[in-house]
């Protein structure tokens, strides 16, 4: 199980809303929010949203305090620890940013879960003020995906993954989204990994209209229990087949070896 590698978006895959519209909402500034995100990118918007606040004068503490009381679904949670528990590499790929994502996982008591957590990175000032910035710098070096949004595509995170777990020996990926950015990624899985898009949400859609395009086995789920189902389930499938294959490899080397010392040539006895 150790060469399995579970990535999880975030917004509406692990928690149940989007973490920033929930922010927005709970502090207030929906109406503003609306009335600007015309006029810039969402990741650029979030950065004017926390400018705004701090001007309104909300405090990083009373935001962590907004953010601990996200809505979870208690089995998703219960499904990353089990996951976890039976060595799986468990990886973070979302368009929140690292702040949010923190506090909320700290929170729950998974984020020493997650070995990583690949996401937009931000910093608190002098003044106390949240700075959220762009995973990419779309202004200098931008990703150039059309199906991304200009601040990140998930795909050149999973294939740097992918780069990682080929050179870690990591064979497998089971990959959990809901959003537009989860297909681009979905299309970089190979045969023999494993998509879990939300049902009824825009990358499960996206993925019924372009099922060609796409290597993986496609499951499904609706919320969090069924996402626990499904994800051990799948876990146990990838675990019975290398388990197998390992005793293929296993029996075919024995032959190999036995047929070798067979055919090995023999010292004729010397007579006197």
């Amino acid at each position: 199980m150790a060469g399995i590698v579970v990535v999880f978006d975030f917004d509406k895959t692990i928690i149940d809303v989007d973490s920033d519209n929930w922010v927005v909402d709970e502090l207030g500034v929906t109406d503003l929010f609306n009335q600007l995100l015309p006029t810039m990118p969402w990741n650029s918007l979030m950065d004017r949203m926390m400018k705004e606040l701090h001007a309104r004068g909300e405090t990083i503490e009373e935001m962590e305090e907004v953010l601990k009381r996200v809505p979870v679904h208690p089995r998703i949670v219960q499904a990353i620890k089990s996951a976890h528990a039976l060595g799986c590499d468990l990886r973070v790929v979302s368009d929140a940013n690292v702040f949010f994502i923190e506090t909320i996982l700290k929170h729950l008591g998974i984020r020493d879960c997650f070995s990583e957590i690949n996401t937009n990175p931000c910093y608190v000032d002098e003044e106390g003020r949240l700075h959220i910035l762009p995973y990419v710098d779309f202004e200098t070096s931008p990703h150039g995906c059309n199906l991304c949004p200009p601040n990140m595509c998930k795909s050149m995170i999973i294939e740097r993954i992918q780069a990682t777990m080929a050179k870690e020996g990591k064979k497998r990926m089971i990959y959990l989204g809901d959003g537009i950015g989860d297909f681009c990624p979905s299309l970089k899985l190979g045969e023999g990994d494993f998509v879990m898009p939300r049902k009824d949400y825009p990358a499960w859609n996206l993925m019924n209209e372009n099922r060609t395009l796409l290597k993986a086995a496609v499951h499904e789920w609706t919320d969090g229990e069924e996402l626990e189902h499904i994800l051990l389930q799948l876990i146990n499938t990838i675990t019975v087949e290398e388990s197998q294959m390992l005793s293929v490899e296993c029996k075919f080397q024995t032959m190999s070896k036995a047929a070798h010392e067979a055919l090995r040539p023999r010292a004729l006895p010397v007579p006197y």
